[in-house]
């Protein structure tokens, strides 16, 4: 597992995301507003909707707001229009970085995540200079109390998981894109608790970084993430979970 999913599941096991309470549901409403807007207001016929839907009723979003989300999506009720940005680029020590954002402001968008990436050591690049390093996955994580590796596997095998991976302290379940719901479902339908569920970007190679670099790549994930703009961070970095775990404190 990257080191970036490593950082995502042990901020989830802290806690350490619910300080950022309010800008996670400014996320997720644009995501469903913008899901909505591309391909309707039916999750059914809508997969991206979908997913949006049941990740903001993940992190307890009131249905009224998913609702008037997707209104503003359909133009059943006014809303902002937002534009898609993806930006790629490199952190410490050559990292890979894309950065996905949704904006009614282009031009503040792309000062806010050149001035991130250039205050901690990292610079944009082209388009699809690191894209291709990058396919989509569903990841759920589970704590290794929470259930056993036969249970989990059980699970992988019968609803069309591709892998389960020993990641230290939790399991970490891979899918394609299109299992990730069934896989999720059928993980709490056995009553099996998870720090992680989502689509993600996973890397193909990683990078391990240590020491001031390792520092500097966690102050520059942190930097992009605190942007109103900012949807998603993805990127191939690796180290140490002590180092990570000692970065949450």
């Amino acid at each position: 597992m990257s080191g970036h999913s490593k950082w995502a599941t042990i901020k989830h096991k802290k806690g350490a995301l619910d300080a950022k309470r309010g800008k996670i549901f400014t996320r997720l409403i644009k995501e469903i507003t913008i899901a909505a807007k591309g391909g309707g207001g039916d999750p059914d016929g809508n997969p991206r909707l979908r997913t949006a839907i049941l990740a903001a009723k993940a992190e307890n979003m009131p249905a009224e707001n998913i609702k008037r989300a997707i209104q503003r999506g359909t133009g059943e009720l006014e809303g902002v229009n937002y534009e898609e940005i993806s930006f790629e680029g490199y952190g410490p020590g050559g990292v890979a970085i894309i950065c996905e954002v949704l904006t009614d402001n282009r031009n503040r968008a792309v000062a806010e995540v050149r001035f991130a990436f250039s205050k901690n050591g990292g610079n944009l690049g082209e388009t699809g200079s690191v894209r291709f390093m990058f396919s989509k996955k569903g990841l759920i994580a589970v704590e290794k109390g929470a259930a056993t590796e036969d249970q989990l596997m059980s699970i992988v095998l019968e609803h069309g998981g591709e892998d389960l991976n020993d990641e230290g302290d939790t399991w970490e379940i891979v899918t394609e894109p299109n299992a990730h719901e069934a896989v999720a479902a059928a993980v709490k339908a056995a009553g099996i608790a998870t720090v992680m569920s989502e689509v993600t970007m996973v890397a193909s190679t990683y990078t391990k970084l240590e020491g001031t670099a390792a520092n500097q790549m966690i102050r520059l994930i942190d930097a992009l993430e605190d942007l109103d703009d900012v949807q998603n961070v993805y990127s191939n970095f690796d180290m140490d979970a002590d180092e990570m775990e000692a970065a949450t404190k």
